[in-house]
This record gives structure tokens, C-alpha cells and sequence, in this order.
């Protein structure tokens, strides 16, 4: 039977919102509302991973499971790997990397994403969606994905390529969607890679996978979860979930 480990990596020192895993949604943190999203799926155990007591005491005070986890990681796929070798030995068969930053996330998407990784078609799956405006494409904080084929829904594809800004005419690029699965050989061997050049380039922990031949593949939703990177994006969804209720 498959054993599948949904851990949400947040910190409370992010460069462009510090403290955003704290900021109040409809009189509840963002942290915990990322983590709701994630019960709701009912697919697996669900953590929080933390270098930061003051988020692992809010989710513990919820009824969640938070693990406080070392301060030296560069990167959120590192703070997973640490759940998953010391919490959880090393047992599941697939592990979410879920983005602690999407409050609006739709749990059928990561139930989505889970069924499709049960199929082993891949070394890591993720999401995307289309972009709404020119706007919101040429937005660096959002992360587009170059896909081999054209998308549709529920559908997957293998991802060529991952940037922020680009000159390049790409033919199939779609708004990505900021959560990771990874199958249990996938994940070992991704954190004992050294990081890539084009991964330091673009700041995009995919190019480390992509760069070392790994399978990336890619699944389309309707739905598009905003990312909070930005004062102006915590307003936004703040916006958004409060006429949602």
C-alpha cells in the first residue's frame, strides 16, 4: 500500500514578505490555512517544516503536526528531505512538497497530483494553469513552465524548461503552480545533487532536476492559486478568500 507524506516547508525570514506565514486570512494565519488544504485531501500524513517555534506553536496549537527543523537548509526541498529521512524514515512512497505561501490551493488539485504519481510515470510531478493577463505573465515572481505538448485539462506533460523572464518564444508555457511531488528514489537522489548553474541563474529549484536529466512532469488545473510573494499579492488574496468566505 502506498504511504504518501504531505510536508509544507515555511519560514518566517522570506526576503520580500518576512513574517508572511503569520499574516491573518479571513482571521486565520496563511500557514494554517495551506495545511487545511492539505487534511482536506485526505490522501496522506500532512506536516509543517520549520526552522521557525513560532509557526510549528501555531499549527500545533491547531491540531496539526509541525516539525521544527534545522536553520542551516538553502532551500524548502531541503527542510522536506528532513522530515522524510528523520520523522518519517525514509517510508514514504511519495512525498508533496506543498508551498507554504498558497492559501487559495484546491485540495482536488493535490489529490490530482497524488493519483497521477501513483501511475510512476515520472521522477517529480507538479502543476500549472494558464495565465490570466500579460500582466501576470510578465510578472517575475510568477514562474512559467515550457511544456513538450500542448496542456489540457487533467491532463499531464513533460516540462522542458522553467523560467521568470525570457526572451525566447516558447510554444507551450503555462503560470506553474508551486507544489512538488517526488517519488522516494526521486527525492534522495535530488538533495544529494550539487545545485546547478541554470538553478542559481534563475533561482528555480527544478533546473537542479531538468539540468540532471530528471523527469519532470507537468499536470494542467483550472484553478490558479496565488502564490504571496508581495505585499500586494497578500492583499489580493486576501481579496479573493474573503469574497470566497
Amino acid at each position: 500500500m502506498d504511504k504518501i507524506a504531505i510536508i509544507i516547508p515555511s519560514r518566517l525570514n522570506a526576503v520580500r514578505l518576512p513574517n508572511k506565514p503569520l499574516e491573518l486570512i479571513n482571521n486565520k494565519e496563511m500557514i494554517l490555512h495551506v495545511y487545511e488544504s492539505a487534511k482536506k485531501t485526505s490522501t496522506g500524513e500532512v506536516y509543517v517544516a520549520s526552522p521557525d517555534q513560532k509557526i510549528i506553536d501555531i499549527v500545533t496549537k491547531n491540531g496539526g503536526k509541525g516539525v521544527l527543523t534545522s536553520l542551516d537548509h538553502q532551500k524548502g526541498t531541503d527542510r522536506v528531505y528532513e522530515v522524510f529521512k528523520n520523522k518519517l524514515n525514509c517510508e514514504p512512497n511519495i512525498i508533496v512538497n506543498l508551498q507554504g505561501d498558497m492559501p487559495n490551493i484546491d485540495p482536488n488539485a493535490i489529490t490530482s497530483l497524488v493519483s497521477y504519481m501513483r501511475k510512476e510515470k515520472c521522477d517529480i510531478g507538479t502543476l500549472a494553469s494558464s495565465f490570466t493577463s500579460d500582466k501576470e505573465f510578465k510578472d517575475e515572481n510568477n514562474v512559467k513552465v515550457v511544456v513538450k505538448d500542448e496542456l489540457k485539462s487533467n491532463q499531464f506533460g513533460q516540462a522542458i524548461d522553467f523560467f521568470r523572464s525570457d526572451t525566447k518564444i516558447h510554444k507551450n508555457f503555462y503560470h506553474h503552480v508551486g507544489i512538488y511531488a517526488f517519488t522516494n528514489k526521486a527525492l534522495v537522489r535530488y538533495v544529494s545533487l550539487k545545485r546547478s548553474t541554470l538553478e542559481l541563474e534563475r533561482k528555480l529549484e527544478q533546473m537542479r532536476a531538468l539540468e540532471n536529466a530528471m523527469t519532470i512532469h507537468v499536470g494542467y488545473i483550472n484553478s490558479s492559486p496565488l502564490s504571496v510573494d508581495t505585499k500586494n499579492d497578500l492583499t489580493e488574496v486576501r481579496k479573493i478568500m474573503e469574497k470566497n468566505g
